[in-house]
């Protein structure tokens, strides 16, 4: 069994949906995962010129749920079609470790997404150009997608986390409740200087705080002043992601955290690539 390909918004939220058992299966990070990418899907419609939302699908045999999937988004630029990972290109994002992946249950899986990956990209009517940043070491999917195309370069890039060490400030408060967040968002926006990551931050926040993976922090100011700093956290189990702080919030250092993977592939030519060019039964020049 091949791939599917499901194109525009609302298919594409209900394959997010859809593959979430395998994303929670495979332990794929909260920024691969449904909330997330839902969240970056409707701050880009919202958008002029925000591109087409695309997700690759393998399902397994028989039916029963999702052996692998692709959630990719294209962008016209200049003469160029670019393809990048769905949540690539939102901002605020958490540092420290991988953020994007290409889920697949088994090598085989790897192997059918790889492939329909490329036959998209084969079925595309201008030049294009691909970039999958943030992935992990090792990803089958990505080595495999690689393989397929001569100009592919994998390369690693080391990230930065966010270490949370404000208990060591003074009192600080925490909480998980949906309504903190609601109480905090106003003061939030007002100290995330970007517009766009304005959007993102609102609706990636009420999101995630509604299914209790957020944590709300707030350094207390002076008496009858505004809070001296606040920390959003992802929570992943029993895991804690430091994802966003306001400005000037103390308590906060930085450290080297565990390596990104970028698969990329320049733009080139309307043709496909040409192990994919012969299953298309395209000619080459």
């Amino acid at each position: 069994m091949g791939s599917r390909v499901v194109v525009g918004r609302a298919g594409v939220a209900r394959e997010l949906r859809a593959a979430e058992a395998l994303a929670e299966r495979l332990r794929a990070p909260l920024t691969a995962r449904a909330p997330w990418l839902t969240a970056a899907l409707n701050v880009r419609a919202a958008r002029r010129g925000g591109g087409t939302p695309v997700a690759v699908v393998v399902d397994v045999p028989g039916g029963g749920g999702v052996d692998a999937a692709a959630f990719l988004h294209l962008r016209r630029r200049g003469p160029v079609t670019s393809v990048t990972l769905l949540g690539d290109g939102v901002a605020p994002l958490p540092g420290g470790r991988p953020t994007g992946r290409l889920p697949a249950a088994d090598e085989d899986a790897a192997d059918r997404l790889a492939d329909g990956i490329a036959e998209l990209l084969g079925t595309l009517r201008w030049p294009w150009s691909l970039r999958l940043a943030g992935l992990p070491l090792g990803d089958p999917t990505a080595r495999r997608l690689a393989a397929r195309f001569p100009a592919a370069k994998l390369a690693n890039d080391r990230s930065t986390r966010l270490v949370d060490e404000l208990d060591g400030t003074g009192p600080v408060s925490r909480s998980r409740d949906p309504r903190e967040l609601e109480h905090r968002l106003p003061l939030l926006l007002e100290r995330e200087g970007n517009r766009r990551a304005r959007a993102f931050l609102r609706a990636a926040a009420r999101l995630h705080a509604a299914t209790g993976s957020l944590e709300v922090a707030v350094v207390p100011g002076g008496s009858g002043t505004a809070p001296e700093g606040c920390l959003l956290t992802l929570l992943d189990g029993g895991e804690r992601w430091p994802w966003w702080a306001a400005p000037g919030t103390p308590g906060l250092r930085t450290e080297p955290g565990s390596p990104l993977v970028s698969l990329t592939v320049p733009a080139r030519s309307l043709l496909p690539a040409p192990d994919v060019a012969r299953r298309l039964g395209v000619g080459r020049r």
